[in-house]
């Protein structure tokens, strides 16, 4: 269920209602997109809404509560996120990201700070340290023994981000080029950035078995738990913040039907079997919300 307290929060010249689900993200996220919220406004467990949204929401469907009882049914609910539980969480995987670079035997210790800080940069809010640690260990799980460079090029396939497809990852690339050289082979460092190339189209070739992989690795998202495929929407939404709400729908949906068009997701058998029949779930769920 949807719920929503009285506003009465102060901030910046205004009062604030929050807006919660009891029962999953993904149907607040759903609600905050049909409702055409700003994508920023969600924070941690809950849409932060301007005074001026309340009646709109009421009239969409949200259900009016106290503030004692929103959080006392958020926290029921399990989905009950405070600021010190994600700071844990960041903490960890920033100690997880430094131990995946010092197995990189690359030393650096200057370009992985960099590396962290640009992935944990504010404004992003799906290509993030989150989605970092995960790609790193998807191609653990896609092959025994990963390449320095294939772990390397996760590292630096998204390191310039500024939501530019085809761009972004030609910045990264030549970030790679720039960052590596004179630290590994010339060899080594134009296969990264073959790699980093590579995820613009997401059409590795039937013989790259590091770019089969790594291709499987940046889609694996797509086969998420719904609640963090919940937050992956929210997130790539925010990135897209200054997108209108119905040209962000209308290609998203675009995206959607491309991806549940093809013949196949993932380019390794391996990457079928762990996650093919979840993404198409996945995607196919989000395309039916965005169609209501």
């Amino acid at each position: 269920m949807i719920l929503i307290d009285p506003p009465t929060w102060p901030a910046h010249g205004t009062v604030f209602s929050h807006l919660v689900s009891d029962r999953s993200r993904a149907e607040l996220h759903e609600f905050a997109l049909r409702s055409q919220l700003p994508a920023r406004a969600f924070d941690r467990d809950h849409y932060d809404v301007a005074e001026q949204w309340y009646d709109q929401l009421l009239g969409a469907g949200a259900v009016p509560v106290s503030a004692r009882e929103l959080v006392t049914r958020l926290r029921a609910s399990g989905l009950r996120r405070t600021k010190q539980t994600v700071a844990r969480e960041r903490a960890g995987r920033i100690e997880e990201l430094r131990h995946a670079w010092q197995e990189l035997d690359l030393g650096a210790p200057g370009l992985r700070d960099r590396m962290l800080a640009d992935w944990g940069a504010r404004s992003r809010r799906y290509h993030d340290q989150q989605r970092l640690a995960e790609a790193l260990a998807a191609i653990s799980l896609l092959t025994p023994h990963p390449s320095r460079e294939l772990r390397l090029a996760v590292w630096f396939h998204d390191a310039v981000y500024a939501g530019e497809p085809g761009a972004d990852e030609e910045a990264s690339a030549q970030l790679a080029e720039q960052s590596l050289g004179g630290l590994l082979p010339s060899g080594s460092v134009a296969e990264v950035a073959r790699l980093v190339r590579l995820t613009a189209s997401h059409a590795p070739a039937g013989e790259d078995t590091d770019g089969m992989v790594l291709n499987d690795a940046d889609l694996s998202i797509l086969a998420a738990e719904p609640e963090r495929y919940a937050g992956y929407t929210a997130g790539v939404r925010a990135e897209y913040h200054h997108v209108p709400p119905a040209q962000f729908v209308r290609g998203r949906t675009a995206v959607l039907e491309d991806l549940l068009g093809r013949d196949r997701l993932f380019a390794t058998a391996r990457g079928r079997e762990l996650w093919e029949e979840a993404a198409r779930q996945n995607l196919q769920a989000e395309l039916s919300g965005l169609r209501r």
